[in-house]
């Protein structure tokens, strides 16, 4: 990045203030005078004002990269607080939503959320890492959030993981439609149930439990009020981790929240 040149800066910034001394100086109301409106500048000292400043932009232009640069980076930073304030404010419906169904341990020291979506490649890339996740991982507690997005077949699904939790077999459920190839046909689903060894007719009747419909819905509204757009998305504490993520970004999440706790 070129330097900038501070005898232009300095001459730039003199002529500046020497032009609003002036018109300050002009406008100033004498002793004794009340001012009824703030002093302003006239056209012609507008003009030789905007006239500086073209001058100096044109000669120095990374000026301007510098200036969106730094608006960017202000931008991220209060887009972080935000979201952050937004994990903070949810944190409850996040991790202790009753409707929510956790697998891994229960009673584990660290909560990680998943928000997925059964029809998403980058979601189905997970399950083993998740899997193995939990298996090395035994004070791990994971909180699966149903976000179907991508279809009305994986809204189906969904329903089908919540239903498939009141027979107790959500996991095996969960993970036996993503390591699945196939798509999630109403026949497809059924036949992943009958897999694992659930009731189809109890099945089909939860899914159509209102309940289930208001479960994903405030998913839905979680997701939106902390700025998830995609699958999958994961948390833990005030951390969101958006897309695909590798076993040892994970465990390094993890880690760094049990520092926090010790």
């Amino acid at each position: 990045m070129a330097r900038k040149n501070p005898l232009k800066i300095k001459h730039f910034l003199f002529g500046c203030a020497a032009l609003l001394l002036a018109a300050g100086t002009a406008l100033a109301p004498r002793p004794g005078q009340a001012q009824e409106t703030p002093p302003v500048l006239d056209a012609q000292q507008k003009e030789a004002i905007e006239a500086l400043v073209r001058e100096y932009l044109l000669e120095h232009p990374e000026v301007l990269v510098e200036s969106l640069q730094s608006f960017e980076r202000r931008q991220r930073e209060a887009e972080a607080r935000r979201q952050r304030e937004a994990l903070i404010a949810e944190a409850e419906t996040l991790i202790n939503d009753p409707d929510a169904p956790v697998i891994g341990n229960p009673e584990g020291d660290i909560t990680l959320v998943e928000f997925f979506d059964y029809r998403c490649p980058y979601c189905k890339r997970m399950t083993g890492i998740m899997a193995e996740l939990m298996e090395t991982d035994p004070n791990l507690r994971v909180v699966m959030k149903e976000f179907p997005i991508l279809s009305q077949e994986s809204v189906m699904a969904a329903k089908a993981a919540l239903a498939a939790e009141r027979q107790g077999k959500y996991e095996a459920f969960h993970f036996a439609l993503m390591e699945g190839g196939g798509g999630f046909t109403e026949d497809e689903i059924m036949a992943v149930a009958g897999s694992v060894g659930l009731d189809e007719a109890q099945l089909r009747a939860d899914m159509e439990d209102p309940a289930i419909e208001v479960a994903l819905r405030r998913n839905n509204a979680t997701a939106e009020k902390i700025g998830i757009t995609g699958t999958p998305a994961f948390i833990v504490g005030d951390t969101l981790m958006p897309g695909a993520l590798s076993l040892e970004q994970l465990r390094a999440v993890i880690a760094e929240a049990r520092a926090k706790q010790s």
